[in-house]
This record gives structure tokens, sequence and C-alpha cells, in this order.
């Protein structure tokens, strides 16, 4: 007897690029994955008809005869990647990030891919695919590097970066790597990167740096010691690189199925709900990036 499928489905938006037809094609495993149903929309956003170059009526039609093609190759493409997949298609109207935000409300997750055709409907890192990225309301998975399988198996390793802030709440972000991880039948590698000023390093050159790693690994253990007993059965294992967090993190991901980070928001980007480090991996690692932001209706 198979497991009844979840109602709340992976959600992934598509603008008809080769990098969202990609991230489809991920949508479709996941879905399969985590036994919920998929749900691709295409979003024109609603500044179109106010603009004198759309707003003849033959326009707008166009463009929402464009938009209903392009959910119907996703959907063919889902099927034809997953046949045992539910998946149903929607479009949108309204402000692009808006109507994804609304709709990620009742989503296990948003899937976007990490780069668009650009103008008012795309979904682009740049634009309205950043904005998900920091405000959507529950995870957003960036769909980078090989997830096809063009190079070979999986490399079977979800990768987690942890801050171990004081006021970093990492639960979210630990819970869904090790979640992934169980899905997959992958180990979990936990990553913390750490860095002092030059002028620190100079002014205390009795600096232990095996000492302050020594006690940064025990203190990762501890932060997913509750998520170790909730999945006895995953492999754990931990990395500690004095190096810049984002370096350290793109590096890991080279054999990572998975990227798992949290919004942190911190610097001059916590107007998008990002900090800089969940910014920097989202434009440069090497396989899907998950900000792993928590479950909200708010």
């Amino acid at each position: 007897m198979t497991d009844p499928v979840l109602t709340d489905p992976v959600l992934v938006g598509t603008d008809g690029s080769d990098s969202a037809h990609r991230a489809v094609r991920w949508a479709a495993d996941e879905a399969v994955l985590r036994n919920r149903p998929l749900l691709i929309v295409h979003a024109l956003d609603s500044a179109l008809y106010a603009a004198p170059l759309f707003a003849a009526p033959q326009a707008v039609d166009a463009l929402t005869d464009a938009g209903r093609r392009m959910l119907a190759e996703a959907v063919e493409a889902a099927r034809e990647r997953r046949p045992e997949v539910q998946v149903s298609s929607r479009l949108l109207t309204g402000r692009v990030s808006g109507a994804l935000r609304e709709l990620s409300r009742e989503a296990f997750e948003l899937v976007l891919g990490h780069r668009g055709l650009g103008g008012f409907s795309s979904l682009l890192l740049g634009s309205t695919g950043l904005a998900m990225a920091g405000h959507a309301a529950g995870p957003v998975v960036i769909v980078r590097g090989d997830t096809d399988g063009e190079h070979g198996e999986p490399h079977g390793r979800i990768v987690v970066g942890l801050a171990l802030e004081r006021d970093e709440d990492e639960s979210e972000t630990l819970h869904y790597a090790f979640e992934a991880a169980a899905a997959r039948g992958a180990r979990v590698h936990v990553v913390n990167a750490w860095e002092v000023p030059a002028a620190y390093a100079e002014a205390n050159r009795a600096l232990d740096d095996r000492q302050i790693e020594e006690k940064i690994r025990w203190r990762l253990i501890e932060a997913h010691a509750p998520w170790r007993k909730a999945y006895p059965d995953l492999e754990v294992t931990e990395q500690v690189v004095r190096e810049h967090p984002v370096t350290a993190l793109c590096d890991a991901s080279r054999e990572a199925d998975l990227l798992v980070v949290g919004p942190r928001r911190r610097g001059g980007l916590a107007a998008l709900g990002l900090g800089s480090v969940s910014h920097g991996v989202i434009h440069h690692a090497h396989c899907p990036v998950v900000i792993a932001r928590a479950r909200t209706d708010s």
C-alpha cells in the first residue's frame, strides 16, 4: 500500500527559459521524492496592462496565450520526466512577487531557475527570483548546477551551512537538510567557515587555529544533535574551515546534491530578506541551493 500524497505542493515557476525548464524537471523529481503534487505557474505582471506598448487588448491576449503555451510545455516536460507525478498548472496575474508569495503560503517549497529570459514576467534572479528568495513564505530552491545526472550518479551528500551566531536560529536549516537527506538516502555534511580580520590576526599572533576549529566543531555537533537523534540512520560529518563562508560553501557544493542555508537577515541586503552569504551562494554554487525559510502564513 502506497502512502497518500501530501497536499502542500512543490511549487515551480516557469518563464519558458532553459533555466526554468531545468527547474521544472528538478521540481518533478522533488515532488515524486517528497510524495507531493507539483504545481507549475507562470506569472503575467499586472504592470504590463498599464504599459502603452502592451495596453492593446490583442497584445495582452497574445501574452496570455504565450503564457498558457509555456505552462502546457512545462506540464508535458514534467510528465515526460516523471510520468507518475501529479501535476497541475496555473496562470497568475498581478504583481509577480506578490502573486508568488501568496501562493507560496500554501506550498511545501517554491522552486525557481537561477536565471530567466528577462522582461516583465521573468523569474530572473536579479529581480523577481531574488525577491522571492528573500520573501517567500517558506523554503525557496534555486536550481543551479548539474541536476540531470549528465555527469554521473548523484553525490549522495547534502551540504548545510551553519553560522552558529548567538541570535541565529538554525533549526529550520537543519530540519530541511536532514529531511532532504533522509528522502534521498544521502549523508549530511555540516559546514562552518570562519574568518578574522587581518588586522586582528596580526595583533593576536597567538591565535590557535586548531583550538578554535575544535571548539567550533563541538558547537556544530551540539547544534545538530537533536536532528541526529531524530534521524539516527543518517551519516553526518562536520567541516570547519578558515575561509570566507561563500567560498567554503561553494567549494563544498561541487560534490553535493543540495546546498542548504538560512536566509540570515543581515548587512546591506536586509531589505531583500537575505544575508550576504545566502546571496552569494545562490549566485555561485555548483548545485541547487535551498534558502530554508521557516514556513509562515504571515
